[in-house]
């Protein structure tokens, strides 16, 4: 069993999706706060590895799909470089550890990480094959990692925070479904049987709507009292510019470029996505700090 191919397996690159834990101690002012940090970190470390164990269960049961996949077909289970037997006992340890982690934190985030646990099994033997659920399924993965960051530091969950996180998910889930349908146009092979539920017209009409819902939520957030009250500011309204930028450039790599398989990816390699990002990060943090 090379390590390589382990590491391959685990999906290291899909950990960006876990910083997510760390969002209740940014919007909280929190994040300075060293013993708080320490325990989002450990979270962040547990969650990220039993979130391997089941991109591990994923590629298990996907081998065949995968098989048929431009990209996913290079998979250490899809391409051979590691056994079945082999991936049982790496999703094995990953689950045992990442629990054990997050036990030693808070039994409660133990048992947020387990209905993330259970609710991915059914998904990769069932829900993912029922259009529409199954990208709910993926979002409320998202809104699972704020109740993680929210249970291990003890600070609550703003519900404004809970609804963007949900719709933005699904937004970017619709954007992954509607790589699967294009692949299937343009090769005839089904990357998912849950390809069966959507067409090009429906998804793009749904990624439209969740677009604007998302931009409007987040614009009635920055401007509500309650929000410019608490954190004693009615500027924050300013990061909507960067927010509006982000969903519109996704959006045209989505529809324009036709590109929108690996949202990890979009995050990682696009310049504009990430300077975009980075103006976000930088406005929101000289408003609140």
């Amino acid at each position: 069993m090379e390590l390589a191919s382990v590491i391959t397996l685990m999906r290291p690159q899909q950990y960006i999706k876990n910083l997510f834990i760390f969002l209740p101690l940014f919007f909280a002012m929190e994040i300075t706060n060293t013993g708080l940090l320490l325990n989002a970190f450990i979270a962040f470390i547990a969650f990220s590895l039993t979130a391997s164990a089941i991109y591990t269960l994923n590629d298990y049961y996907d081998i065949e799909e995968d098989r048929q996949h431009p990209t996913k077909k290079d998979r250490p289970l899809a391409s051979g470089a590691l056994s079945k037997p082999h991936a049982i006992i790496v999703m094995s340890l990953l689950l045992l550890t990442g629990g054990i982690l997050m036990a030693c934190l808070s039994i409660k985030a133990l048992a947020v990480l387990t209905i993330y646990v259970v609710m991915n099994i059914a998904y990769s033997l069932s829900l993912k094959h029922i259009s529409i659920v199954d990208v709910n399924i993926i979002a409320l993965g998202f809104v699972l990692r704020l109740f993680i960051g929210s249970t291990v530091t003890n600070i609550p969950l703003s519900k404004w925070i809970v609804i963007m996180t949900f719709l933005l998910a699904i937004f970017m889930a619709l954007a992954k479904r509607r790589d699967d349908v294009l692949i299937f146009l343009h090769t005839g092979k089904k990357m998912r049987k849950v390809i069966d539920g959507y067409n090009l017209q429906f998804l793009d009409t749904a990624m439209a709507i969740m677009a604007s819902v998302v931009i409007v939520a987040y614009t009635i957030y920055t401007t509500s009292a309650e929000v410019t009250e608490r954190l004693s500011s009615e500027y924050l309204y300013l990061t909507s510019f960067f927010v509006i930028l982000g969903i519109l450039r996704y959006l045209k790599i989505s529809l324009v470029n036709g590109d929108s398989g690996s949202p990890t990816k979009i995050v990682t390699t696009d310049t504009f996505i990430q300077l975009t990002l980075l103006g976000w990060i930088i406005t929101f943090t000289w408003i609140l700090y």
